[in-house]
């Protein structure tokens, strides 16, 4: 982690609790932020405390046990490592993404005295007026003055990182327009990657790669053994390609979301659906077992914005405006900001750039 130090535009804590899908989340709008149409708005806001690392905070039992807004010292349920890590001078905004971060979320707004603009992503399960603004999804059903919904996560791919992909996997683009990305999966809270589950879906791919469509399966870090094995079989004898780690060599799943026509997701990540999502592609939800009333209504909200329908063997092709919520997210942030740090005026006789108009 970099030093504190004074930074020309608003300084950023990132936070997470160390969860992938939670640190994914808080990323991506980070990123988002830092778009050059949307930070050069903000650019003339002088912070304190940047930090360009991710800042993760790991607070143990018996605090995980209560609601964030009843922690007694906050500070003491962290490591004593990580103690420290929350000490002023307070940062312009803090980012921050699952239960287990909102305690230190209401903390540090409360020892800023409001300066820091708080940002809590995903439902804190306390009050949000705790929080200068609250992001959460619609299946979530929470709704507040500051809380703002979105359709499945906020996920962002920056212009830059678009590019080097696109040239550095440039062998991938696929001019036959029958290429298809599928993401699995795995176990969680909810659902099972059962060897039925797996034994199901395994004979739709076949089916459709003997259909003439190109195979590009990828796992996630939840994806069970007994699942790789099989569909890195059936990847081979179908002609498709299959990564699941390292030992596949560089990791193309950004050139396959972005060099194929279609995508078959698992139902169990709100992230991996809305990165689908992100790129505009028809996504194609895959059933697993087990069943939650929370994801039935992030599927149903995804169906809803036309972004995705449940798979059941065939492959549909439809277009819709593609499912960008950290944009929106960020737009919005930057509002607030510029609210509390209005920019400067411009003298008469000085033109504002064309990014000010």
């Amino acid at each position: 982690m970099g030093s504190p130090m004074r930074t020309l535009g608003p300084s950023i804590w990132s936070v997470s609790d160390g969860r992938a899908g939670n640190a994914s989340q808080v990323r991506a709008l980070v990123h988002a932020l830092g778009e050059p149409s949307r930070w050069l708005r903000i650019a003339h806001i002088m912070g304190e405390a940047h930090r360009a690392e991710p800042m993760v905070l790991t607070p143990r039992a018996p605090w995980t046990w209560l609601p964030a807004g009843t922690w007694p010292s906050p500070l003491s349920a962290l490591p004593k490592a990580q103690r420290s890590l929350i000490a002023p001078p307070w940062p312009t905004l803090w980012i921050a993404a699952g239960r287990r971060s909102a305690a230190f979320s209401k903390l540090v707004r409360e020892r800023s005295d409001g300066k820091t603009f708080t940002v809590q992503i995903l439902d804190p399960k306390i009050d949000a007026s705790n929080f200068d603004l609250l992001v959460v999804p619609q299946h979530d059903g929470v709704s507040g003055a500051n809380v703002i919904t979105t359709v499945g996560s906020p996920a962002h791919f920056g212009a830059e990182m678009l590019e080097e992909t696109g040239q550095a996997f440039a062998p991938l683009a696929d001019e036959t327009r029958r290429s298809v990305v599928v993401v699995l999966g795995g176990h969680s809270k909810v659902h099972r990657f059962t060897p039925d589950a797996a034994a199901r879906l395994e004979a739709q791919l076949r089916k459709l790669a003997a259909e003439g469509w190109r195979l590009r399966i990828t796992t996630s870090r939840r994806t069970p053994l007994e699942v790789i094995t099989p569909f890195r079989k059936m990847a081979d004898e179908t002609g498709g390609q299959f990564w699941s780690g390292a030992q596949d060599g560089p990791n193309p799943y950004l050139a396959w979301l972005m060099f194929s026509t279609a995508a078959i997701v698992t139902e169990d990540s709100a992230n991996m659906l809305s990165e689908a999502a992100w790129h505009g592609l028809p996504v194609h939800i895959a059933p697993l077992e087990g069943h939650a009333p929370k994801f039935t209504r992030l599927h149903e909200s995804l169906i809803a914005r036309g972004a995705a329908r449940r798979f059941t063997g065939t492959l549909d092709q439809w277009t819709y405006e593609p499912v960008r919520e950290a944009d929106r997210v960020a737009d919005l942030i930057v509002e607030k900001l510029l609210a509390r740090y209005p920019a400067p005026a411009f003298t008469s006789g000085v033109a504002a750039p064309d990014w000010l108009s």
